[in-house]
């Protein structure tokens, strides 16, 4: 009898396999695009893992963002760590990346409101070509700057600091571009 009620069980595991891996089909095949896990295609050139049509920003990273508005301006990408400087044509003149301060602005548009040529940061370490554009958290300038000794170390999060630091040629590139009143946007 043991015989026949191990192989009932093995028939009936078989089958709650089958039928799940059915109705997992089913659910995939239905589920909407925000969720659906993306499929490989049939072709045996296709990924492994990947996306049919990477995004523009995929193909090329350091492209300037979509939506950074017109005309002459700094653009800060908050999430890619980089900043743009853009012509009156739309033009980007240099791009590169940056170490964000431990507190940012909001996403949106600034003006240029100071600048400094050479000051001791509230982290204590000596900078250049500070060029500020926003508050954060209520009342922290916030900034672009190059160390003097050329550093780009991580902020100390402890700290309220809005530094963005930059390599020094960057911060020579910034200190000509954005003049008191030039247009900083901040995007995402």
């Amino acid at each position: 009898m043991a015989r026949g009620s191990s192989g009932i069980v093995a028939g009936l595991t078989a089958a709650a396999v089958v039928a799940v891996g059915y109705l997992a089909y089913q659910a995939s095949a239905n589920a909407p695009d925000s969720v659906a896990v993306p499929r490989a295609k049939a072709s045996s050139s296709a990924p492994a893992v990947g996306h049919d049509k990477p995004k523009k920003k995929e193909e090329h990273p350091t492209a300037l963002p979509a939506e950074s508005g017109t005309g002459a301006r700094v653009v800060y990408a908050l999430g890619d760590r980089r900043v743009w400087l853009v012509d009156a044509q739309g033009k980007v003149t240099r791009t590169f990346a940056v170490m964000p301060s431990a507190l940012s602005p909001r996403p949106g548009v600034y003006k240029v409101g100071s600048r400094s040529g050479s000051i001791k940061g509230s982290d204590g370490v000596l900078i250049e070509h500070v060029v500020r554009f926003a508050k954060a958290d209520g009342d922290v300038p916030v900034g672009f700057s190059a160390a003097q000794d050329g550093s780009m170390a991580s902020p100390d999060p402890k700290l309220k600091t809005g530094g963005v630091r930059m390599k020094r040629a960057d911060g020579d590139a910034m200190w000509a571009f954005a003049t008191v009143g030039a247009k900083v946007v901040v995007v995402p």
